[in-house]
């Protein structure tokens, strides 16, 4: 299938928030990584923050649909532990700077739209209530923590982690998800 120009925008914009920083993105440096005119560009996105906004809800989406991918049922159907299982293994191994970069800016407290927090709440682990006493709903918390540590670790300071350690950190978490239910 042919990838819309609308998607081959999004994903040029996100090569240059990988590669330079949310600053980068221009009409100008979008066209010239898309290949497009900026007339095509300005045709999608009429303004800077309509692309910016549009950026971040593919993002999301592309985040989520890996997060599903990953599931061997619709996500409806999943248990919390399998979601949260599949929120561990994108995080610690796809994220990328571009979404921890969106993820960090959606949550402002004046932004109108927070798809990054509605994605959150339908996929990663809560922190547990106060008073909670089950060991499961730490570990899960804990497991969490460490995913996004990863991904702030290698999107912040471009720090590659070794393929077998990270594979070794991605193991151990899971065995603390294991905990509360089985992982698939």
């Amino acid at each position: 299938m042919r990838t819309s120009n609308r998607t081959r925008i999004l994903d040029a914009a996100v090569r240059v928030i990988n590669r330079d920083g949310v600053r980068a993105v221009t009409f100008e440096s979008v066209s010239t990584e898309s290949g497009l005119t900026r007339g095509g560009l300005l045709y999608h996105f009429p303004s800077r923050e309509a692309l910016l906004r549009a950026i971040d809800e593919h993002l999301v989406q592309g985040w989520e649909a890996s997060m599903q991918q990953l599931l061997a049922v619709p996500a409806s159907e999943s248990s919390a532990v399998e979601r949260h299982a599949a929120y561990l293994r994108v995080s610690a191994q796809s994220a990328t700077r571009a979404e921890l970069i969106f993820m960090l800016e959606s949550v402002e407290p004046d932004t109108d739209v927070a798809p990054w927090s509605e994605a959150m709440a339908r996929w990663a682990p809560a922190p547990p209530r106060p008073g909670e006493t089950d060991p499961a709903a730490w570990d899960n918390f804990i497991a969490r923590l460490a995913a996004d540590g990863l991904w702030v670790y290698e999107g912040m300071y471009n720090g590659k982690i070794a393929e077998d350690v990270r594979a070794g950190v991605v193991q151990r978490l899971l065995a603390m998800l294991q905990a509360a239910g089985p992982v698939r």
